[in-house]
């Protein structure tokens, strides 16, 4: 009877067929945070969002990515760069209360063009072939972490700030990838409290995490294992494929195909 009652609000949410969806997308999601230490919003928020909105699908990807990632953590904290990670952290700490307002406030659909745009402009400077000439400073990587935290707030999508400002350096695809796991854990401790505030961690959410939580973690499990096969060129295109993915599947052109 208590468990009927408590993933009532699941069933509510979506048919079947649309939580088996949900599913699907959240074991897509992980395998990609997996492998590159992000993309899972990209991936996850915009689908999920088409069938549940994003107030609700970012929510559940928060509880979902905060246990399903944690076995990511000890393999990367040896090889993170501990200070950008820490600025870049402090700059997200300003920028996710913001974002969470967006979420909470604005129109769903005024936020989900915003990241569309956003993630457009970032890829079009990484397929050009800009690159950082020399290590940026202090100032610039809190305001890329403010940005990142504006995205991840607003719709759990702060990879492609975050990406693009370490892939546009001279950085080892490892380093990268351990920069962006240990960056996503200690900003999600941010969003967590904000999202709290905001109310915005519903039962709703809550039941609807512990349906497809064990899709993401498998997903997450098998991505970090294939990561260990692949080569330095195979990360970056995977990372731009991520991106482009995010402009395509955040732009609210597939609402009627998934509702």
């Amino acid at each position: 009877m208590f468990l009927s009652s408590f993933f009532a609000p699941a069933l509510e949410a979506g048919t079947p067929a649309q939580l088996a969806v949900i599913a699907g997308v959240a074991l897509i999601a992980g395998l990609a945070r997996g492998f590159s230490g992000f993309g899972a919003a990209l991936i996850f928020v915009p689908l999920a969002g088409a069938i549940l909105t994003p107030r609700l699908s970012s929510p559940i990807l928060l509880l979902i990515d905060n246990i399903g990632a944690l076995g990511l953590i000890p393999r990367a904290l040896p090889l993170a760069q501990g200070r950008d990670v820490l600025l870049m952290s402090a700059g997200a700490l300003l920028g996710t209360p913001l974002g969470v307002w967006a979420l909470a406030t604005l129109p769903s659909l005024t936020t989900r063009w915003s990241i569309t745009a956003l993630a457009l402009a970032l890829l079009g400077l990484l397929a050009s072939g800009w690159r950082f000439r020399n290590r940026p400073r202090a100032a610039f990587t809190l305001a890329v972490g403010a940005a990142a935290g504006l995205c991840s707030g607003a719709a759990q999508a702060g990879g492609p700030p975050v990406v693009w400002y370490w892939l546009g350096g001279a950085v080892a695809a490892a380093t990268a990838r351990a920069n962006i796991v240990i960056y996503f854990a200690l900003s999600s401790v941010l969003t967590t409290g904000s999202y709290f505030a905001a109310g915005l961690l519903s039962r709703e959410a809550l039941a609807l995490a512990l349906v497809c939580g064990p899709f993401y973690a498998l997903g997450v499990f098998v991505g970090a294992r294939l990561f260990a096969f692949a080569s330095e060129a195979a990360f970056r295109r995977l990372s731009y494929a991520l991106i482009a993915a995010a402009a395509v599947l955040s732009a609210p052109l597939w609402d009627g195909v998934l509702r």
